[in-house]
């Protein structure tokens, strides 16, 4: 049986994670569970699994969710129960869920512990992916992707060797606002954003979609992930979301990963590593599908994928303040005080403004974050 600690239980990777354990409850042990501050779904999910260790998001938030816990349950809170949740529990693999910068501390802590990580939190390698990765071949721990578009690259280099990759694609759905043009960006509302045509996601990654944004973390994750070069990853329109992504080789032959816009399939694949599981997601036919559909990458369309690759290439804290500025712009948009092109004028102001860190320590990762928030928030 295998044991697992989710962080961002309540998010759309978490419940997802969740859903698929629950299909298979004889292989699973879930040993803690951390969510933010959704108490209600939060404490049915405690109840179905009672995990030994349950966090939430403040104190105030424990206490009122207290008496309600299951007897035997441990509680804690804030950014010290994340990391309570991932390393100080028996679970052999850690899902960390959890939106944003927070899971860094947290999936730093799992690895130390030498417990296997399922990574669906792009932002920690985004922040700091020298420090991620380093750590994890010190200590032998897999990173698993479960992005799809990560997981289907992990499983076309499956058996290849990396020094025979030419190129690795990422392809893009194009998010909500892929049939639009920048004049028509002016207007659109929140609402109009969250309306993505392929993948049910959370909000924050919803937006980020449609500004491309997530495509850009995807990018610098992928560098961090399989070790290549950002001259080596390239980005592809398909607004079908059937190719999640594939890997050209030196000798011009292409392996791609394929099969319906379902997210259980790569959390499956990342619980039950190398193993491959009967799937609850409807099977793909190619003869139903009829057609694929695949387009350049417009840069200046999308201008902050653009900005994203800048940023890598540059390395340091770059990637850390292009993150932690569109987190805040993405905010401040949704709370609908900004409007929808406003987050990439943020971006590229925030960017250009900030003196990189080389080989940045983690205080210099934080400092950068928190000086890139800040700034964020006032332009």
């Amino acid at each position: 049986m295998k044991k697992l600690a989710v962080i961002g239980s309540t998010g759309s990777i978490g419940t997802q994670t969740l859903d698929v354990v629950s299909a298979r409850p004889e292989h699973f042990q879930i040993e803690g569970l951390a969510a933010g501050s959704n108490l209600k779904l939060f404490l049915e999910q405690v109840k179905q699994f009672k995990p030994k260790i349950a966090s939430v998001g403040s104190k105030a938030l424990a206490d009122e969710i207290k008496p309600f816990l299951p007897a035997g349950v441990q509680l804690c809170y804030g950014p010290e129960g994340l990391v309570e949740v991932a390393a100080g529990t028996d679970a052999d693999t850690v899902i960390t869920a959890v939106m944003g910068s927070a899971g860094l501390p947290a999936t730093l802590a799992a690895i130390a512990e030498g417990k296997t990580i399922g990574l669906a939190n792009k932002e920690t390698l985004v922040t700091a992916g020298h420090i991620v990765t380093s750590l994890a071949k010190e200590k032998g721990v897999p990173l698993l992707p479960i992005d799809s578009e990560h997981s289907a690259v992990f499983q076309c280099l499956n058996g290849e060797n990396r020094s025979d990759v030419a190129q690795i694609t990422l392809t893009a759905s194009g998010g909500s606002f892929r049939d639009l043009t920048r004049e028509q960006l002016a207007d659109v509302t929140v609402e109009d954003a969250l309306k993505h045509p392929n993948w049910l996601m959370g909000a924050k990654i919803t937006i980020d979609s449609a500004t491309m944004v997530n495509k850009g973390l995807e990018v610098i994750e992928a560098h961090w992930l399989f070790d290549v070069p950002y001259e080596q990853i390239g980005v592809l329109l398909h607004p079908e979301s059937i190719i999640h992504s594939y890997v050209e080789f030196q000798d011009s032959s292409i392996i791609a990963q394929l099969g319906n816009p379902d997210m259980r399939v790569p959390i499956q694949y990342a619980l039950t590593y190398p193993d491959r599981w009967t799937s609850p997601s409807r099977r793909l036919s190619l003869a139903e599908v009829g057609s694929l559909h695949f387009q350049e990458m417009d840069f200046v369309r999308f201008p902050c994928l653009r900005l994203a690759f800048e940023c890598g290439k540059i390395g340091g804290t770059a990637t850390c303040v292009f993150n932690a500025a569109n987190e805040v712009a993405v905010a401040r948009f949704l709370s609908r005080e900004i409007p929808f092109l406003k987050i990439e004028s943020i971006l590229e102001e925030t960017v250009s403004r900030h003196v990189p860190v080389m080989n940045p320590d983690l205080d210099e990762i934080r400092e950068a974050d928190s000086w890139a928030r800040d700034m964020a928030a006032r332009l």
